[in-house]
């Protein structure tokens, strides 16, 4: 694969996200937390994920959403379904419906922050990059960014694996790219990511609601 002229024009900022519908989502989360609380913790992780990336500068703002949108939603994000497949097959999807840089990450890190993704979105931040990597404390990636969205670099990488960061990161360099990192986050799959992540976030929505569901599990 062929290293690609540098990319020009601001960013596009993609959320790979899933409706929060009890039973559906965050089913790791369940027990300690029954279906509909772990949806309602899914929510308000959308919510602030949502929040902070209306704060970056960019092109455009999309959820790539399976299912419908919702109350959670605010207004200047625009929605796009995701594709049919493996999640290898939507996440390449999304990318291949953009033209110039693209920048995707998901719904499972609440405590996101403008700084975390300021080395790729500050002026320049393309320059001598071909892709941005947020590893993932459990050997995934929470964020993934492409100067050339192209749907290969991410077909056929094995995802929800220990190893799915890893590939991931190889598919880019052995593609020839210049690949720049991210820091580290922890997504939430457990209770005990969400309390960590709350503890971490304390001010977000993710952190409200996670702290009334856990007062009222113990009264």
């Amino acid at each position: 694969m062929s290293v690609p002229a540098p990319p020009t024009g601001p960013t596009t900022l993609l959320v790979i996200a899933k409706e929060p519908v009890p039973g559906r989502v965050k089913t790791r989360l369940t027990p300690p937390f029954s279906p509909d609380e772990a949806a309602r913790l899914a929510a308000a992780a959308l919510h602030d994920t949502l929040r902070t990336v209306l704060t970056l500068p960019a092109l455009r703002r999309f959820v790539v959403l399976d299912g419908r949108p919702g109350p959670w939603l605010p207004a200047g994000i625009h929605v796009r379904p995701q594709g049919a497949g493996t999640l290898d097959e939507r996440i390449a999807a999304a990318f291949a419906a953009c033209t110039g840089p693209a920048l995707l990450v998901g719904m499972d890190t609440p405590q996101l922050t403008a700084a975390a993704l300021a080395p790729a979105l500050t002026p320049g931040g393309w320059d001598g990059c071909d892709a941005w990597f947020g590893p993932a404390e459990d050997g995934g990636f929470w964020a993934l960014g492409l100067a050339h969205p192209d749907p290969r670099l991410v077909q056929g990488v094995p995802m929800s694996l220990p190893s799915t960061g890893e590939r991931q990161r190889a598919r880019l360099t052995e593609a020839g790219l210049t690949v720049r990192d991210l820091p580290s986050m922890r997504d939430v799959d457990t209770a005990e990511d969400a309390a960590h992540v709350a503890a971490a976030a304390p001010h977000g929505r993710f952190a409200a609601t996670h702290t009334r569901l856990t007062r009222s599990a113990v009264r």
